[in-house]
């Protein structure tokens, strides 16, 4: 699996594009949006306008997990019937303080299965955010890629492309907002091809309504981050909008429930 941001972008960088969003004199998506997989074409909002996920007889929503086999690290897929409903609780502990989570199963019971799965198996621990944005518009901070290493000069190549093995279903039907707070998933810009990689926008952000949308942060966890991402980036993701986060933000652990 590729990384989910941008076009132009170097290969070792493996991320896709988005298309431009607003008017003239607003900036396009291009130039800073996040996705996770490397396809140079554009994704439009058709290609992800409608959830795959479908609700099973037994009560729970049937998801398609499809395997990849090239996880970043040694993980399972979750069980394919998801059994996640309503607000779920969880926090992500982190090198800048506790980011406290309502994860919304109700809108995406699969994304929010994968995550619990993947975070009991300790997949995201030790991993550091590898992409922040700062243009107003759009803010976000990239997360989820355990090939990061925030204190090496160069980054491992593989950096932008992991995956956990397997793709997860989309779950948007073209209303998607993003205002600060927001949790959503990372994709190349082709269909269901989101995995481990998601993003949280800290500020007002104008992506298209091709992301799902999983979840939200509490306003004491905003402005924890809020205030971590306002040392801005190094540039190093110049060609795609953005770079790695002046402070680091390392995932030590992550609670759900």
């Amino acid at each position: 699996m590729r990384s989910r941001l941008l076009a132009g972008v170097p290969a070792l960088l493996l991320l896709a594009s988005l298309s431009a969003c607003g008017d003239d004199d607003k900036k396009s998506a291009t130039d800073d949006s996040p996705t996770t997989e490397g396809t140079s074409s554009a994704p439009t909002e058709a290609a992800t306008t409608e959830t795959t996920a479908a609700p099973d007889a037994s009560g729970g929503t049937q998801c398609d997990f499809v395997e990849t086999g090239d996880a970043a690290r040694d993980v399972e897929p979750p069980a394919a019937t998801s059994t996640f409903t309503g607000q779920v609780p969880a926090v992500i502990k982190t090198s800048v303080g506790d980011l406290k989570l309502t994860l919304d199963a109700d809108k995406a019971p699969c994304t929010v299965a994968s995550f619990a799965s993947l975070a009991e198996q300790g997949y995201y621990d030790n991993s550091s955010c590898h992409r922040q944005g700062n243009d107003p518009g759009f803010e976000f901070l990239q997360c989820g890629d355990p090939y990061f290493d925030p204190k090496a000069d160069q980054p491992d190549p593989k950096t932008g492309s992991s995956s956990p093995g397997y793709t997860i279903p989309d779950e948007v039907d073209g209303t998607e907002t993003y205002p600060a707070g927001t949790l959503a998933m990372a994709n190349t810009g082709a269909p269901n091809s989101g995995g481990g990689q998601f993003f949280i926008v800290f500020g007002d952000s104008q992506f298209p309504p091709s992301y799902t949308v999983w979840g939200k942060l509490d306003a004491a966890s905003l402005a924890t981050l809020t205030k971590a991402t306002a040392s801005g980036n190094d540039g190093f993701w110049a060609q795609s909008g953005g770079g790695r986060p002046n402070t680091p933000v390392t995932f030590t652990g992550v609670e759900i429930g």
